[in-house]
């Protein structure tokens, strides 16, 4: 063990700077790059260099480190080693890889627990969440704040001078294994503050909550609590708060350790490695500290163990595609963003883990830059023969011989670096989506199908099958510019949110506005009036009843003449003066109108009452695009996707069965051509409009 201030400085030679994006120009055009995150401490030393010239000769030129890595730094208090870092860093710089590193917080080691065990976080019931796994320290204790800024000091003024260190990733995926909300003493404390600050006086909190309800009153700030266990369910407008509550100390926690590294060098990027259709965290606020997100991309496991979608052969086999793209256009901001953690093969966290489909690595490395990511990075270089992930492969096998990914990760990376610098996405219709909608929606779901995500998808879906692109936007997000909105629901509303989608429509915007939406006050109580409630002059009517219906119980209405399918949930609508373009013949409901149309002003307003089934969110979608200017194709079967950046669209395969391309002719293919592999992709030189599949 060595201290610091006696360690190899090798890190701090004077390399050749690294050729990442920094802070000061994060969102100018790039040339997509592979990455690999590595972890040179699970190796023998004389093994490194290997690793390196194998990384350099597939064509990876970022590698992530650091970010597990606390125990390894400080094995004691105070008592630092940086030698093996410091190498690790110079052995990557020198052969021209940029270096991403990590404040190792996730993984407080065991001495320090030891010292402050009341760094740990609290289950629900009041069970530790014990040390032996990782993310077990609570955000809201003041002990491990303070050790937290310690240790990415240290870090981030020790390679304040490294060349090959580009940027920073703070943490590791805050909240995964349901991290966010913790339930300790210190979580009490601060939540009682928390809510002092919202709130000023206890009355307003109780006139908010509504906690008249069961006797749930408060007489002071000081008699509240975290919703522990309970014998039934908590009061909706206490758990939605806590849930803010929770999120805004990781936002907070995330700014300690943001300011931290840019005091060390304001050049460097901060990012930080989000998840896929996660529900406890708003990545928009935490994002607010950060240059730009990364988010950690695991196909086949989503496909499993978060999708309501349907879970075919396919989709095992490389995801579904809708699924995964959502994740990239939530993330994607004006500099773009990362895929920091790109699965690389099987993976040991899903039910199952079938090997993916030939290719399909590479597949989701083409769908991301597609979708405006500038690096992706696959986790990781080797698969490990240590911990829990022994079962998650790597680029290379625990042996050091190459994998399926490895080759899949070579072939993208020429492939992109044939492409050259690429501009961003530019996207003519935004999806609006809240958090607070999700945490609202998931607390009184009113049916066990009712899922934020699943009723998102719907209508995502609808627009990518057309082959149009998409940003994902709070629905307080500046909306001109877009030629239409999609709003899946709003159903936390306020009169300036209202005013807001109003001022959007008559200027001669274009909407279609979900179920649900309307219902709530933003303190998540019903609104005075009926729903749409702020939104019902948008909307130009109202909602009178509404239902949720099993599977079992037939589904059907029309639109615009035709007959469709729906599913889930159901509203029976009463037009003031919108005209009705939808109604009921199925059920109690028959009869009534489901769909509304609305002009105003210069712009038109859809209301959905219903969760469409795939060929009703089509109908709406396309008519919406109708009215707003914007082309699209043909619909493209659900394993074909298209998506375009800087005037190239990307044909993407996530199915088994080889396709054609219908192209002009004479368009040049960047990728591949028209034939295209199971798993496979193609790159043209043309509109998405101009082409359609066989």
């Amino acid at each position: 063990m060595t201290d610091d201030t006696d360690a190899d400085g090798d890190a701090h030679s004077d390399e050749t700077p690294g050729t990442a994006l920094t802070a000061s120009d994060a969102s100018a055009t790039a040339t997509p790059r592979i990455g690999v995150c590595y972890f040179p401490e699970h190796w023998p030393r004389e093994r490194w260099e290997t690793d390196v010239e194998q990384m350099a000769a597939a064509g990876i030129d970022v590698v992530r480190m650091g970010e597990f890595s606390w125990g390894r730094i400080e094995p004691e208090r105070g008592a630092f080693d940086f030698e093996w870092l410091d190498t690790a860093v110079s052995l990557l710089g020198d052969a021209g890889i940029d270096v991403v590193l990590c404040t190792p917080t996730a993984t407080p080691p065991k001495w320090l627990i030891d010292e402050y065990p009341e760094i740990l976080q609290e289950e629900p019931d009041g069970t530790t969440r014990e040390f032996g796994s990782r993310r077990h320290y609570c955000f809201n204790s003041a002990v491990y704040r303070e050790e937290s800024a310690r240790i990415a000091r240290r870090m981030a003024e020790r390679y304040a001078d490294a060349d090959p260190v580009v940027g920073w990733q703070t943490d590791n995926e805050y909240g995964c294994h349901h991290t966010v909300r913790c339930y300790c003493d210190d979580c009490a404390a601060a939540f009682r503050e928390w809510c002092r600050d919202r709130y000023d006086d206890v009355d307003a909190l109780n006139e908010t909550w509504g906690t008249t309800f069961w006797s749930q009153q408060y007489g002071s700030f000081d008699e509240l609590q975290p919703p522990r266990h309970t014998a039934a369910e908590h009061h909706p407008s206490r758990l939605l708060d806590y849930a803010r509550f929770a999120n805004e100390s990781v936002v907070d926690y995330n700014e300690l350790q943001a300011a931290i590294v840019r005091e060390a060098n304001d050049e460097w990027f901060v990012t930080h490695n989000f998840m896929g259709n996660f529900d406890t965290l708003d990545a928009f606020s935490v994002s607010e500290s950060l240059d730009f997100a990364t988010w950690d991309s695991y196909p086949t496991g989503f496909a499993q163990d978060r999708n309501t979608a349907e879970l075919t052969d396919d989709r095992l086999r490389a995801g579904d595609p809708d699924q995964v793209s959502l994740n990239h256009d939530l993330y994607r901001g004006p500099a773009g963003f990362w895929v920091m953690e790109q699965q690389p093969g099987d993976v040991n966290w899903p039910p199952r883990c079938p090997q993916p489909g030939e290719g399909a690595m590479r597949l989701w490395a083409h769908q991301a830059v597609a979708h405006g990511a500038n690096v992706v990075s696959y986790f990781r270089w080797r698969r490990c023969r240590q911990g829990q992930e022994q079962y998650h492969a790597g680029l290379r096998k625990h042996d050091g011989s190459p994998d399926r990914g490895y080759e899949d990760a070579a072939r993208a990376a020429a492939e992109f670096e044939s492409l050259g610098d690429l501009d961003g996405v530019d996207a003519p219709v935004a999806l609006c989506f809240s958090y607070d909608d999700l945490w609202a929606l998931s607390g009184q779901p009113h049916a066990p199908e009712f899922d934020y995500w699943g009723l998102v998808g719907a209508f995502y879906r609808a627009l990518r099958a057309r082959g149009v692109q998409v940003d994902v936007v709070e629905p307080e997000a500046d909306l001109d510019g877009y030629a239409a909105v999609v709003a899946p629901t709003l159903h936390l509303a306020s009169e300036s949110l209202a005013s807001a989608l109003e001022d959007y429509v008559v200027d001669g915007g274009h909407v279609l506005l979900g179920p649900r939406s309307g219902y709530k006050l933003p303190g998540n109580r019903l609104q005075p009036d009926l729903a749409p409630g702020p939104f019902a002059s948008l909307v130009g009517g109202h909602v009178d009843q509404h239902e949720s219906l099993p599977d079992s119980i037939e589904t059907t209405l029309t639109y615009r003449e035709t007959t469709y399918d729906y599913r889930t949930w159901a509203e029976w609508l009463v037009p003031d003066e919108a005209s009705v373009a939808g109604e009921y013949i199925s059920g109690t409901a028959a009869g009534r109108p489901a769909v509304l149309d609305h002009d105003v002003g210069d712009g038109s307003v859809t209301y959905c009452g219903v969760w469409p089934e795939a060929d009703l969110a089509d109908a709406l979608v396309t008519d919406l695009l109708d009215r707003g200017g914007v082309a699209y194709s043909g619909r493209f079967p659900e394993t074909v996707r298209v998506a375009e950046r800087d005037g190239l669209t990307w044909v993407l395969n996530f199915g088994g069965d080889p396709i054609e391309v219908d192209a002009p002719d004479g368009v040049e293919w960047r990728v591949g051509d028209a034939s295209i592999s199971g798993y496979g992709v193609g790159v043209v030189d043309a509109a998405v409009t101009e082409l359609s599949v066989q």
